[in-house]
């Protein structure tokens, strides 16, 4: 089955996903997590839910650039991993294969416009999301990048 950006747009209305996006997410953390048939940079988050206090996971895809690892929040400032890792001071777990406890840090928006392009460029399923072209100058990115949460991975 191939998945069009228009089917991305609907499966997250409102920045939240719906029941058939939160089933594939579900399938897809499994399979990230545990390294099947996923490229080194397609991961699971397990971070530590605000409210419930059980761990989240949610698949996630690293962008690297200038020998750093990020992730990037494709929904903004809405989404439920980002909420869950600020409230949890940055202390998460990714898994691929082995899981490996992290900081996550977030980047001042300032410097997050050739993160995020470069995000573009490896997570085609985020493009839907992102309202630039993944091919557009630094300075559209600039103007959304505070809408779009950016953590820089570092070791526990």
């Amino acid at each position: 089955m191939i998945i069009t950006e228009a089917m991305r747009r609907r499966m997250y209305r409102g920045g939240r996903p719906t029941r058939l996006a939160r089933t594939l997410n579900r399938l897809s953390a499994f399979q990230f997590g545990r390294a099947i048939f996923a490229p080194p940079d397609w991961v699971t988050l397990e971070v530590t839910g605000r409210r419930s206090g059980h761990t989240v996971a949610c698949p996630l895809v690293i962008a690297r650039y200038r020998g750093e690892r990020y992730l990037v929040s494709m929904l903004g400032n809405g989404a439920n991993w980002v909420a869950n890792v600020r409230a949890a001071d940055g202390e998460a777990v990714l898994r691929h294969g082995r899981r490996r406890p992290v900081r996550l840090v977030e980047v001042d928006p300032a410097e997050r416009a050739p993160i995020l392009r470069q995000y573009l460029a490896v997570a085609p399923g985020a493009r839907a999301h992102v309202p630039v072209d993944r091919r557009a100058p630094l300075v559209e990115f600039e103007r959304i990048a505070a809408d779009y949460p950016v953590f820089r991975v570092a070791p526990r």
